[in-house]
C-alpha cells in the first residue's frame, strides 16, 4: 500500500509539472513570417509547444513560470542551411584527416553542436561529413548531447578526384578507388547507388559537389564535376526517396546543370551568371550564399602555411567574390535561403552572415526571415519550426537590441530556448 501511495504521488507531481505553463513577456517580437514587429506580446508555452501568442503582458497564474524578455527583441530559433558539425578550420586540418579517430571526431562534434545552439541556431542542415554527423543527430534527438535539431546529408556525393572525394591529397597507396558507398560516382548507375546508400545510412537529404571546391586539395575550384546525366540521376533518385537536394557550386556550368536537374538549393554560387540567376528564378531554386565562409577562407589564405599550397590561390580568388555575386542575385530576384558553411570558420559565429547579407544590399528583416520561415519551408518543417505561432515547437531566442536597426546584435544572442527548454539566459 505504501508503494502505491508513492507511485501515485510521483505520477501526480509529474502531471502538475507537465501541465505547468511558461509565459514569455516579449518587448518586441519578430514572428518569423511577417516583416512588421509586434510590441508587448506574451508567448504561452505548454510542454514543448507554443499554446498561444497573446497581445499584451499576460499576468501569470501562481503555477505559471514567467520569463521576462520585456526589454528584448524575441524571435523564433534560427535555421542555418549549411554547416559542417564534424570539423572546424585549423592550420593542421589536413593532418587531422589521418590522425583523428572516428571517436575523436564524434567528441569534438558535440562541442561544435553546443556552440551552434548557444548562438541561437536551433535547427541546422549538416551538409556533409564522414557519417559521424548522422550519429550526432541521433544523439541530440535522444537527449544525450546538447545541440540544434540536425538534418544531415551524411557523406556528400562527389566524382573521382572531385570536391568531397575523401581521398584527395592522399599519397597513392592510401587513395584506393572509392565508389558509391564512399560517396564517389562516375556514372548514372553509380549516382543512383550512392543516393540509395545515403538513404540506407540514414541521411535526411542529399548533398552533391557539382563543381570543384576551394578547400579540397585539388587544383580546380570551379569547373563542373558531374555530367548532366549523372546529376539528373542523383536528383531523380533523391526525389523517389522524398529527399531534398543541395549542390555545392562555385562555377556557372556546374550550377546550371544542377538547376536544370531540379536541385533544391545552390550553395555558395560564387561565379553565378545572369543566365543561371534567371534559370534559378524560373525553377524556383534557392541560393544559399555562405558569404562568411568565402570571406573567412580568403583571410586564412593570407596566413603563411595555413592552407595547402593548392588551396591558397583558390581561396584568394573565389572567396572574395561570394558577397558581390550574392548582392547581384538578390537584386535580380533569386530566392535566398540563409546558410553559412560553419566549420570553414569557427562554429558559433554563424550570425555574422546576417551583417554581410545586409552589407550586400538585403534589408535586415529579409535576411532574418531567410533564417526563419523561409528555411523551414525548404526543409519541409514549416509546421514545426521557423515561426512563433500556436502549435509550433517552442524554439525561441532573444537579443538585446532591435536587429533591424543594429544587425550586429544577432551575434550576441542572450536567450535560447529549444523545445521548451531554456539553454541560455534564464
Amino acid at each position: 500500500m505504501k508503494h502505491c501511495f508513492f507511485l501515485f504521488a510521483f505520477l501526480f507531481t509529474g502531471i502538475l509539472s507537465f501541465g505547468q505553463r511558461t509565459l514569455i513577456h516579449c518587448g518586441s517580437l519578430i514572428d518569423g513570417k511577417n516583416k512588421q514587429q509586434l510590441q508587448q506580446v506574451t508567448i504561452v508555452i505548454e510542454g514543448n509547444k507554443i499554446a498561444s501568442v497573446d497581445n499584451g503582458f499576460t499576468k501569470p497564474n501562481k503555477d505559471d513560470k514567467l520569463i521576462d524578455l520585456s526589454k528584448k527583441t524575441v524571435m523564433p530559433g534560427l535555421i542555418d542551411m549549411h554547416v559542417h558539425l564534424e570539423s572546424e578550420t585549423s592550420k593542421d586540418s589536413q593532418i587531422k584527416r589521418y590522425t583523428l579517430n572516428e571517436a575523436d571526431v564524434a567528441f569534438q562534434s558535440t562541442i561544435y553542436a553546443k556552440k551552434t545552439l548557444m548562438a541561437g541556431f536551433t535547427t541546422v542542415r549538416d551538409c556533409g561529413g564522414s557519417g559521424v554527423n548522422i550519429s550526432l543527430r541521433n544523439a541530440i534527438n535522444s537527449g544525450l548531447v546538447v545541440g540544434p535539431r540536425v538534418l544531415t546529408a551524411g557523406k556528400s556525393i562527389a566524382s573521382t578526384g572531385g570536391h568531397a572525394d575523401p581521398t584527395n591529397g592522399s599519397r597513392k597507396d592510401l587513395m584506393g578507388d572509392p565508389g558509391p558507398k564512399e560517396g564517389v560516382i562516375n556514372s548514372p548507375e553509380d549516382a543512383r547507388k550512392a543516393v540509395r546508400q545515403r538513404y540506407k545510412d540514414g541521411s535526411d537529404f542529399i548533398k552533391i559537389t557539382a563543381t570543384g571546391g576551394v578547400l579540397s586539395v585539388a587544383k580546380d575550384g570551379s569547373g563542373p564535376q558531374f555530367t548532366q546525366e549523372e546529376v539528373n540521376a542523383i536528383i531523380e533518385t533523391a526525389k523517389d526517396y522524398g529527399m531534398i537536394t543541395a549542390a555545392h557550386a562555385h562555377g556557372a556550368e556546374g550550377m546550371k546543370r544542377a538547376v536544370l536537374a531540379g536541385i533544391t538549393t545552390i550553395e555558395h554560387g560564387t561565379l553565378m551568371t545572369e543566365e543561371v540567376m534567371d534559370l534559378m528564378k524560373q525553377k524556383g531554386t534557392f541560393h544559399v550564399p555562405t558569404i562568411i565562409a568565402g570571406r573567412s577562407a580568403a583571410e586564412y589564405a593570407k596566413i603563411p602555411g595555413y592552407y595547402h599550397p593548392l588551396v591558397v590561390p583558390k581561396a584568394l580568388e573565389i572567396g572574395s567574390k561570394i558577397q558581390e555575386n550574392f548582392g547581384k542575385a538578390y537584386k535580380r530576384g533569386v530566392k535566398i535561403a540563409f546558410g553559412t558553411d560553419a566549420g570553414v570558420f569557427p562554429h558559433g559565429d554563424n550570425a555574422k552572415e546576417f551583417g554581410y547579407m545586409v552589407e550586400a544590399g538585403m534589408p535586415a528583416i529579409e535576411a532574418l526571415l531567410s533564417a526563419m520561415q523561409v528555411n523551414a519551408n525548404i526543409i519541409g518543417w514549416a509546421d514545426k519550426v521557423g515561426s512563433i505561432e500556436k502549435g509550433k515547437l517552442a524554439d525561441i531566442i532573444a537579443v538585446d537590441e532591435d536587429p533591424t536597426k543594429n544587425i550586429s546584435t544577432m551575434t550576441k544572442v542572450s536567450f535560447v530556448m529549444k523545445d521548451g527548454l531554456v539553454y541560455k539566459g534564464e
